[in-house]
């Protein structure tokens, strides 16, 4: 648990800590240079609660918070935890005995509601609604390029399969985003709980709020520079559908990737006949014939609509394109 001038949040976190009906863990808090009452809540939390240890240091971001917490951590799993969230008493019994009971699974979220109620803003709302929804790998892993799949602070991971792929890093996005893709790449199974056993603090000065790392940009250059690792390796076509401002965007980054980007296509007759970074855009319409046309190609699906995914996947299945093999939505 990272912990950052925590002091209106951080005894509600440690009490839903305390309360679990798990027994045999410790609390690894790690205090990034805290300047209020966080260092004196942490040393009054130590004198009663014998399974916390505390960890300082001076402030360096999260990313740096959390490598220096996994390090410390001595169990084979490791659950997350925010400092002003608060857990369910059953969470770490269950993901553990879920974890003990599928060795393959390397890591396991749960289901997440927001809190306080009242203060949750329209975007906040669909990512947890379509979060939720993702609980099987096979879920999970087809829809792992549209946003991050899991809420970090209700996983539970195994040690070795983290540790495996270098931890937590300092990259120009979202370090646990980038921590799943890498984990994506090494081929390692992921599951949820469809229990709801984390309270996630919604609030102003959260991190996909504030941060230049939660910008639309990096999350593009991130989900780019994965893709191109793993999804778009040794494709000859690329075909991106969508020549708004997401697919614009998107696939610039793909062609400075050094990605064959061959053609978009859209449903706006507006768009249609021009060009994208000096490829055609083609009716989508088109699409099947495009794919007959190119040598090994793959579609990114990358269009920002809300309700566009209930629209193009069906388009796509029945045109005979295989969703996580032949195409990928990637917003």
């Amino acid at each position: 648990m990272p912990v950052y001038n925590a002091e209106a949040t951080l005894d509600e976190a440690l009490s839903s800590l305390a309360a679990q009906t798990l027994g045999d863990f410790e609390i690894v808090a790690v205090d990034d240079g805290s300047t209020d009452a966080t260092p004196a809540i942490l040393a009054a939390w130590q004198k009663s609660e014998k399974r916390l240890r505390v960890i300082r240091i001076a402030h360096a971001g999260v990313p740096t918070a959390l490598q220096v917490g996994l390090e410390a951590c001595r169990a084979p799993l490791i659950a997350r935890m925010d400092a002003d969230d608060r857990t369910y008493p059953t969470r770490l019994a269950a993901q553990a005995e879920f974890l003990r009971a599928h060795p393959q699974v390397a890591v396991l979220g749960t289901r997440v509601a927001l809190h306080p109620k009242g203060m949750n803003g329209e975007g906040m709302r669909v990512y947890l609604e379509w979060q939720n929804r993702l609980l099987t790998d096979e879920q999970i892993r087809r829809e792992i390029f549209i946003e991050s799949p899991f809420v970090h602070p209700s996983v539970m991971f195994r040690r070795e399969a983290v540790e495996r792929v270098g931890g937590y890093r300092s990259v120009p996005w979202l370090e646990d985003y980038d921590l799943w893709l890498r984990l994506y790449l090494e081929g390692v199974r992921f599951a949820k709980l469809p229990q709801t056993l984390l309270l996630w603090r919604d609030h102003a000065e959260r991190v996909t709020r504030r941060d230049k790392r939660a910008s639309l940009e990096n999350l593009l250059r991130l989900k780019a520079h994965y893709l191109a690792l793993g999804p778009l390796r040794g494709r000859e076509s690329i075909i991106v559908w969508g020549a708004g401002m997401t697919g614009r965007r998107l696939g610039k980054l793909l062609l400075r990737a050094g990605l064959p980007v061959v053609a978009f296509v859209d449903i706006d007759p507006q768009k249609i006949g021009k060009t994208r970074h000096g490829r055609p855009i083609f009716a989508a319409e088109e699409l099947p014939r495009l794919w007959k046309a190119h040598p090994n190609p793959a579609v990114i699906v990358a269009v920002g609509a809300r309700r566009a995914r209930a629209l193009i996947r069906p388009r796509l299945t029945e045109w005979g394109l295989c969703e996580g093999q032949d195409w990928w939505f990637a917003a």
